[in-house]
């Protein structure tokens, strides 16, 4: 918190200073300005007795820069040369064990393939015997599943010509019945056709009648549009010309014969 208060105070004083210079009276002719000497110096003094003690003790460490990077890049050159050394001792016990380790691998090896190759000697006898045994064996059992499938054969044989004849009436009654839905089907179809020749027939009939009524209808509202607009044109004219208000025709129409006047 103080060395924070310290630095502030730097700050400020510097910034004092900067607004002392700025608003100093200039000499005439020159660059130059007229600052009051014992204000500076005060901020000055500020200056230097706000700055921290880590910043003195920096400058001792850059004073003394080169002796500790010289002591340091003695004491990294004696601990790469140390690790080398190390290294090369590593890589020779490495070696060495390497070197035992292959011989006893390759010793086990030669020893497990001897072995390997009796084991495999003794099973191949053992199949070769097993092999014919089970070669007579299969010979046998060959000849007893022929005969029977044989018999089996000749007896399935007869059994499918009894299924094929029965399936070959079968079909023929089925065909035959199949041909009488087939023609009972095609008189359905001619049925159905004939009514719907009827239905679109009795419907452009509905639609020709409704499109002549709804003419007629139009018809006579065109009719009675046409006396209103005549109407309307002759009362217009005897008004103009002061002859009244005027008697209008409703000719054609049920409202305009019950409001005659």
């Amino acid at each position: 918190m103080e060395q924070g208060s310290a630095v502030y105070r730097v700050f400020e004083a510097l910034d004092e200073l900067v607004a002392i210079v700025e608003e100093a009276r200039g000499v005439p002719m020159t660059a130059s300005c007229v600052v009051p000497r014992g204000d500076v110096l005060e901020l000055l003094d500020d200056v230097r007795d706000a700055i921290p003690g880590e910043l003195d003790d920096a400058q001792d460490v850059l004073d003394h820069r080169d002796s500790l990077v010289g002591d340091a890049r003695a004491t990294a050159t004696n601990t790469v040369d140390a690790a080398n050394e190390q290294a090369r001792a590593t890589i020779d016990d490495a070696r060495a064990e390497a070197d035992q380790l292959l011989a006893d691998a390759k010793e086990q090896a030669d020893r497990m393939v001897a072995e390997a190759r009796a084991h495999a000697d003794e099973l191949v006898g053992d199949a070769e015997a097993e092999a014919e045994r089970i070669s007579a064996d299969g010979h046998r059992e060959y000849e007893a599943v022929t005969g029977r499938a044989r018999d089996e054969a000749d007896r399935m044989v007869e059994s499918g010509k009894a299924n094929y004849e029965r399936s070959v009436a079968e079909g023929q009654a089925e065909r035959e019945r199949l041909v009488s839905q087939t023609e009972v089907v095609q008189a359905a179809h001619a049925e159905s056709a004939r009514v719907v020749d009827e239905a679109h027939a009795e419907s452009d009939r509905l639609r020709s009648e409704c499109d002549l009524y709804v003419d007629s209808k139009l018809a006579e509202f065109e009719d009675l549009l046409n006396t209103t607009v005549r109407s309307v044109g002759k009362g217009r004219q005897q008004l103009r010309t002061g002859g009244g208000v005027p008697d209008y025709e409703y000719a054609g129409s049920e409202y305009g014969r019950g409001h005659r006047r």
